[in-house]
């Protein structure tokens, strides 16, 4: 599943580059994160943890108002229960492959919708308890490394680079390596932020 999921990413990033004109872009700010918990007919989601991401990515021109963006990112994932004070922050490195379709509005710049596919690798888990604080692996943590789902994004960009954006990150597979146990764990990521495409 993962390498087939990134060699879909790079033929499309493959063949997208060899026509188009391109152009760099990265982008950073806060997400609020969830984890979708479920078991049999069951199904909870933690509160909101705020985390941050940071993207650098290509915009590769395909035709009209069509591009597509392939990236990397570091991004902020977890969820907490407030009444319980326990909190896990997970860190993963994704590769975002997003088709963006722009509105342009004149000389002020372009309004931006776009969605696609992820593949993400955990690099670290942090859970808190209380006072207690506990850092590791994935592994470590119960907690398989490989992520994916979908991405859905929008925002506006100024005719001088700039642009604000928001979105949502939906995953799609479990990441508990005991279900039985814990149950499903799911990723949902809403995200706000700020970038510049140059």
């Amino acid at each position: 599943m993962k390498r087939k999921l990134l060699s879909i990413a790079a033929a499309l990033c493959f063949i997208a580059g060899a026509k188009a004109q391109t152009s760099y872009g990265i982008k950073a700010g806060l997400n609020f994160s969830k984890l979708n918990i479920s078991q049999g007919n069951l199904s909870a989601s933690s509160d909101a943890s705020t985390n941050f991401y940071v993207t650098g990515y290509a915009d590769l021109h395909l035709a009209n108002n069509f591009s597509v963006q392939p990236g990397v990112s570091l991004q902020g994932k977890g969820g907490k229960v407030v009444g319980e004070d326990a909190k896990l922050n997970l860190m993963y490195i994704e590769v975002p492959v997003n088709l963006v379709y722009s509105i342009y509005t004149g000389e002020v710049g372009n309004i931006f919708l776009g969605a696609g596919p992820y593949a993400g690798f955990g690099v670290s888990a942090k859970a808190k308890s209380g006072n207690i604080t506990e850092s590791g692996s994935f592994s470590d943590a119960g907690l398989k490394t490989f992520d994916a789902g979908a991405n859905f994004l929008a925002g506006f960009k100024f005719a001088n680079g700039f642009l604000i954006n928001g979105g949502y990150s939906l995953g799609l597979t479990n990441f508990s390596k005991y279900p039985d146990e814990t149950g499903n764990f799911k990723n949902r990521v809403f995200s706000v932020g700020v970038g510049f495409q140059f």
